[in-house]
């Protein structure tokens, strides 16, 4: 199951993320850092406020409230998440994160509501995403229900479990790159490949930006970013004060520029784009920046919105210490506002939770 927030917000500050969740007229990023705060809680209104996202005009934002439901596992939002499955006017890139949700939740009642959608859907991202999903609660059906107790650093409910011990990395990468095999296995894989972490690993998952299937580059494109986040959070432990210029140090140049290709082909699905947009934001060094702001104008609203947030997480987090994050917690009247320094070594609040800013904070 997904981890549990210890963090118990006030009605106040419940309302106030809901309210900006759903702001049509706040920067995206702001409402991307009130998402990433809501999909820590739980309860009636986060969950009303995420599926009513899911239908943002920005796709962007819809298909992020999506994939946070399914983090959540709450099965309250099934009903919802099917029927966003089904509304084929939503963009593909929705639809399957709706249907990756249901994946995640894992209860054996979507089953026939995917298996409609591996055969009626047009489009070959979901369809491969309902395939996905089955296969997962297959899975989590022959465990009864435990989740897989492989090693992982990543917080997170993976689509498909890591594939199994005892593979080595170049036969993980011969199964990631097999177009024969099943989606499942390669997504297997692909996990497997990032719990490992290691040059080769990551070299593997940089060859698989060349395979046919956008959503497993997609995938491969957000592997990539977790790596990215991961050394981040492990430098930081470390009581390395400059993350950015560490980053700049020991990232793999290959996935710089592998990463950097995928977000310039606009020929390219805007789900990968996105992603590596994402990935780059992760690597956050002078040329992935450069990049992201050419690109923030990009004409495919995905691609743009993307670039726009990565841009505004890394300028937030530069505006401060690298040890200290200001939370501000909005109030009743949400006009004034008690300032907390956090120490992330022993902070309990999720870290998107902190880059949360509240209006008219100096």
């Amino acid at each position: 199951m997904a981890a549990s927030s210890a963090f118990e917000p006030s009605p106040e500050m419940e309302r106030f993320l809901c309210e900006r969740l759903l702001d049509a007229e706040q920067p995206i990023a702001e409402r991307f850092r009130a998402l990433f705060s809501l999909r820590n809680l739980r309860g009636d209104a986060p969950r009303r406020a995420l599926l009513q996202a899911a239908r943002d005009p920005s796709n962007l934002l819809a298909h992020e409230a999506a994939f946070a439901l399914g983090q959540m596992q709450d099965a309250e939002a099934i009903p919802a998440l099917v029927a966003v499955l089904k509304d084929l006017s939503l963009h593909p890139i929705v639809r399957h994160e709706a249907a990756e949700a249901l994946g995640a939740i894992g209860l054996e009642k979507s089953i026939p509501l995917l298996e409609e959608s591996l055969t009626a859907d047009p489009a070959v991202e979901v369809q491969e995403t309902c395939e996905l999903a089955l296969r997962r609660i297959e899975e989590q059906k022959k465990a009864n229900g435990v989740e897989s107790t492989t090693a992982s650093p990543f917080l997170s409910v993976d689509p498909a479990l890591p594939a199994k011990h005892g593979l080595s990395v170049d036969q993980l990468r011969d199964l990631l790159l097999n177009e024969q095999e099943s989606m499942y296995e390669r997504y297997a894989a692909l996990f497997a490949l990032r719990n490992d972490g290691g040059d080769a690993a990551v070299s593997a998952i940089v060859a698989a930006l060349g395979v046919k299937s956008a959503l497993l580059r997609h995938e491969v494109s957000l592997k990539l970013a977790n790596l990215c986040l991961h050394l981040c959070f492990i430098i930081m432990n470390q009581a390395t004060w400059n993350v950015a210029y560490v980053l700049g140090q020991l990232q793999n140049k290959a996935a710089s520029d592998a990463l950097s290709a995928v977000l310039k082909d606009a020929c390219e699905h805007p789900m990968v784009r996105h992603e590596a947009a994402e990935a780059l934001g992760s690597i956050a060094d002078q040329e992935s920046i450069a990049l992201l702001e050419e690109f923030s104008k990009d004409p495919e609203p995905i691609v743009s919105q993307s670039c726009e947030v990565a841009l505004s997480m890394l300028e937030y987090e530069r505006s401060g210490k690298s040890f200290e994050v200001h939370a501000y917690i909005a109030t009743i009247n949400y006009l004034s506002h008690k300032i907390f320094h956090v120490n992330l070594n022993q902070c309990t609040l999720p870290i998107q939770f902190l880059f949360l800013q509240t209006p008219h904070v100096q």
